[in-house]
């Protein structure tokens, strides 16, 4: 089960997440996760009735899934910044 500890072990594929760019914050974008590579993280977004898919760098920008429970949990780019699945093995320090 996803919880807001464990979010950064677990597959993205599928959540529901909110893009913001950090150098400039007026670039927002809302979808779910289609794909996720080491730098960047594609999400598919509908746009005028129509689905499009883009492409976001992981590195300048800010995250925010939310998990089966209905929980927004914000993410900074820059921890995700690590192929998927040395991502999910990886211990992080407890904050």
């Amino acid at each position: 089960m996803i919880t807001p500890k464990n979010l950064v072990h677990h597959e993205f594929i599928g959540l529901n997440v909110k893009v913001i760019n950090k150098s400039n914050k007026s670039l927002k974008s809302y979808g779910t996760v289609i794909d996720e590579t080491k730098n960047t993280i594609k999400i598919e977004v509908e746009e005028n009735g129509n689905f499009v898919e883009k492409i976001f760098p992981k590195v300048s920008s800010i995250f925010q899934f939310q998990i089966p429970t209905g929980e927004i949990i914000e993410i900074e780019g820059n921890i995700l910044s690590i192929r998927p699945e040395d991502r999910i093995k990886k211990r992080f320090k407890k904050i």
